[in-house]
């Protein structure tokens, strides 16, 4: 049952992990080369406006496909999700540096190694001096290593004035983002969340 009815606020936090690479908007980066690579987010803030975005454009979907199951009225289904707002919490990964795997040469700085538009790693060596190196791999002093773990979550938490969601129980809350997650690992990011995972907090 669905109703455009408002009651008290009601709020559910969530985690959205287990995702191994970064899609270009995920990152941000001011290096000169920036503009070789399509789709980087030129700050911060561009790179954490991307993820709130994206969650919340795909759980709005979700929830927008179940209304229409229920043969809502499109004006019933844009209230409901009026009364809806998801907040994201993400610590986006800077790159100073981006680079190919087949371009990696000596350099001063950390960085991103881009396959494709994926950022699959980060260059970690740490050479002579405490100065941080990537070289040439035949040089056998290059270590990359995967995205760090600090990138590699999504929390955040959804708010909703709506009478009817602000009733729904963890486990059905579990279900909209478990589809939203699914969404996003069955289109055009598949390679980034096809192993993401999600869960629900409270009870």
């Amino acid at each position: 049952m669905w109703s455009d009815s408002c009651g008290q606020a009601s709020n559910r936090t969530f985690i959205i992990t287990g995702f191994t690479t970064l899609p270009l908007p995920m990152v941000y980066s001011s290096a000169a080369n920036i503009g070789s690579f399509p789709g980087v987010a030129p700050d911060e803030a561009a790179a954490r406006g991307f993820v709130q975005r994206l969650v919340m454009q795909t759980v709005f979907d979700v929830l927008e496909s179940q209304a229409r199951n229920a043969l809502l009225p499109d004006a019933l289904i844009s209230s409901i999700l009026d009364q809806l707002s998801v907040r994201i919490n993400y610590n986006p990964l800077h790159c100073q540096l981006l680079i190919r795997p087949a371009d990696m040469t000596e350099m001063t700085k950390v960085y991103c190694i881009i396959v494709g538009n994926t950022v699959t790693g980060i260059c970690t060596t740490t050479a002579a001096g405490n100065q941080k190196m990537c070289s040439m791999p035949m040089a056998g002093e290059v270590m990359v290593t995967g995205v760090p773990n600090e990138h590699l979550t999504i929390s955040g938490s959804f708010s909703t004035t709506n009478i009817i969601m602000a009733s729904w129980s963890k486990a059905m809350w579990e279900s909209v983002v478990n589809r939203a997650v699914r969404m996003l690992a069955s289109g055009p990011l598949e390679s980034n969340f096809f192993s993401a995972r999600a869960s629900v907090g409270g009870n």
